[in-house]
């Protein structure tokens, strides 16, 4: 699951709630703890909150109880590069402009 489909997890409006922490992502949607998405005001569900955890003043055991839905695909997409080069047009153009001065100084 990537980070942004994860986002839709965010517990709201009958939504199931899913935290990511350390690459893994957990089901929190029965905890009375994160009742809408929320958590103690602070954390909120579909996002990845592995930096937020390592001040939390429970221990990550706590939230490896839940059950485990997945785990983050953290693979960059990358955006298809336009094409380097002379295009094929330009290429045609300059050969018909090299025989059209060809052909002038043979006349």
């Amino acid at each position: 699951m990537t980070i942004e489909e994860l986002a839709r997890f965010d517990g709201g409006e009958g939504r199931a709630a899913y935290v990511a922490v350390g690459g893994v992502i957990y089901d929190v949607s029965t905890s009375p703890r994160w009742k809408g998405g929320q958590h103690e005001g602070r954390h909120q569900a579909g996002q990845d909150l592995s930096d937020e955890l390592k001040s939390a003043p429970h221990l990550r055991t706590v939230i490896e109880r839940f059950p485990v839905v997945g785990k983050i695909d953290r693979k960059v997409v990358k955006k298809p590069q336009p094409a380097t080069g002379i295009p094929l047009l330009s290429i045609i153009i300059m050969a018909f402009v090299a025989l059209l001065l060809i052909a002038t100084f043979m006349l």
